[in-house]
């Protein structure tokens, strides 16, 4: 594949190896070449790229936005402007787990925030903070986040981004006692549970050994039951014409 630079001119990948004291070894920098690879355009891999500093660091340093800039020819600017946009991406070091709460509208009606509240208490720790080493076995680090996007399924939290469906106060804290005791918990719906940098891995597009993950059930029966309820019924949809006459276009002024 040929890989197109914004800058005419300027060279593909980083302009030289790994400066002395990188966390980056050379896999990394292979698959940084590979996720380069993946697209026409080469800053269009800084999101992947992003993830996979993460996989090795868990979280994005100074040195990980100083790697993706010179795999994209970016500047380090350009580069931590994306990086402190989304949430995903974290400035602080995360625990072997990272737990997130839905805390938006109806997931904190439902009790989301006194699930969080609890996890607060129990942890002694608030928002994007760490109870234990991070890193270290049995450590997580807990947020709020705004909307999981489960709402059929409230209060919902997620552990490594794997969806956990309808809990409480009491289910919560179970499930991160046994996330520091070193257990799995599986959860209510999609992959089987990994740790932090693992699924940053994955999210970076390296699977690891683990492509059957892509496998396991993705919605709950509640969010397709209209579905089905539709599909025993018979009822189906009006079928769109074939030439279907659309309303005008307002002239812009």
């Amino acid at each position: 594949m040929t890989i197109q630079h914004d800058k005419p001119g300027t060279p593909q990948g980083p302009s030289g190896p790994e400066p002395t004291g990188s966390p980056f070894d050379e896999l990394t920098d292979e698959r940084a070449r590979q996720l380069v690879a993946r697209y026409p355009v080469a800053r269009s891999a800084l999101l992947p790229l992003l993830h996979l500093v993460q996989s090795v660091e868990g979280h994005v340093s100074q040195a990980g936005i100083e790697f993706c800039a010179r795999h994209l020819d970016l500047s380090a600017a350009e580069v931590s402007a994306v990086a402190t946009f989304y949430t995903m991406y974290k400035r602080k070091p995360c625990g072997e787990h990272l737990v997130s709460v839905c805390t938006n509208t109806l997931c904190a009606a439902l009790g989301g925030d006194d699930i969080y509240a609890r996890l607060r208490g129990e942890l002694g720790v608030g928002h994007e903070e760490t109870a234990g080493e991070p890193g270290t076995p049995g450590s997580v680090t807990l947020e709020h986040a705004e909307c999981l996007a489960a709402c059929d399924l409230g209060p919902v939290l997620q552990v490594n981004y794997e969806y956990f469906d309808n809990q409480t106060p009491d289910s919560a804290s179970e499930l991160v006692s046994r996330l520091r005791a070193g257990e799995r918990p599986e959860p209510t719906r999609g992959a089987p549970l990994t740790d932090f940098r693992q699924a940053e891995l994955q999210l970076a597009g390296f699977f690891e050994g683990r492509d059957s993950d892509v496998e396991a059930p993705s919605t709950a029966p509640e969010t397709v039951r209209g579905a089905r309820i539709a599909a025993e019924k018979g009822w189906t949809a009006p079928a769109m014409p074939d030439e279907a006459e659309l309303p005008p276009v307002p002239e812009k002024k």
